[in-house]
């Protein structure tokens, strides 16, 4: 038995502008890597974090890879010792998935050196107990794209029912990744308890059409429907720049713009490589412009999500 391995899971965006808590995406980077190695010794153990700057707890009971793995062991009852060491490749709060590429990195790499060969979707559960501990709430908007690849609509969540959303071939992100950092914690206190039926029956109506637009490829039906009246309006304040950006975005060719998850960072979906580029420039002139710095992504949807590279 294999007693070894190195995986990549990669960073999502969440929510994607109307499907609050529904609906993420898994792009091609940026995106965490765990080293994992079979212990004879019982218990998890993180040996060493990287990319982090000292900011993440080695302690497994506390940090996201060390929960999914023990839920995952625990699930199957052994007690399989294992040395794990985390290589943060993504920024910490910045609205990308990064507890859950964590996580998802460790429950992926502990079935796969196992054999147990629990197929993907039963593996997003496990997953998700890393996320309840990084933020408190145990969803799968981010968790299940990157175990899954591509678009992930999440229909119910007792029990857990995912659906993977085909796409169309040319759809890129572009995703800009401002030097602010937003908690998942503050950016959900934010919201308002309650919601207008009005704007309830527009949001649902875009949710709808966003689905239908990927399934169709009908570029101008996902454009139509990438808007949120419900989350976007209260989050936005939080992200200094946010409607400069995306007004920017638009006028240069995005399809949509939103929030990526919590924020601060924004992403956009762009028809084709060239204007995906020609939109992040944009975006990262109007950055400049507010003096604050900022990393960029540019990728398609990535439809395999995490893998194997070693």
């Amino acid at each position: 038995m294999r007693d070894y391995i190195k995986v990549f899971a990669p960073a999502t965006v969440a929510n994607v502008t109307c499907g609050f808590d529904i609906m993420g995406f898994a792009v091609d980077n940026p995106g965490d890597e765990v080293i994992m190695q079979l212990s004879n010794t019982p218990g998890i153990r993180i040996t060493k974090i990287t990319g982090d700057m000292g900011r993440l707890p080695l302690d497994p009971t506390k940090n996201t890879v060390g929960v999914s793995v023990y839920s995952f062991l625990k699930a199957i009852n052994s007690n399989q010792g294992v040395e794990i060491i985390l290589n943060k490749k993504m920024p910490l709060g910045s609205g990308l998935g990064s507890s859950a590429a964590s996580a998802v990195a460790g429950v992926f790499a502990i079935n796969q050196l196992l054999k147990t060969n629990v197929p993907p979707k039963e593996l997003i559960a496990f997953a998700m107990e890393g996320e309840r501990i990084a933020c408190g709430a145990a969803h799968a908007d981010n968790v299940a794209p990157a175990l899954l690849g591509g678009f992930a609509l999440i229909r119910g969540r007792d029990p857990l029912d995912v659906i993977k959303i085909l796409t169309p071939s040319n759809l890129y992100c572009s995703i800009i990744h401002p030097d602010l950092e937003v908690s998942t914690k503050d950016a959900r206190m934010i919201l308002r308890p309650m919601v207008k039926l009005e704007d309830a029956v527009t949001q649902w109506g875009n949710v709808a059409g966003l689905i239908a637009g990927l399934m169709l490829s009908d570029y101008a039906l996902i454009s139509r429907s990438m808007h949120d009246v419900i989350i976007e309006p209260a989050r936005s304040i939080l992200i200094p720049g946010f409607t400069q950006v995306k007004q920017q975005a638009l006028e240069n060719g995005a399809l949509g713009v939103g929030i990526s998850g919590s924020g601060p960072s924004i992403f956009a979906l762009s028809n084709g490589i060239d204007i995906a580029h020609k939109v992040a420039q944009a975006m990262q002139s109007s950055f400049d412009q507010l003096k604050i710095g900022h990393q960029i992504y540019i990728s398609k949807i990535n439809n395999t999500g995490v893998k194997i590279i070693d």
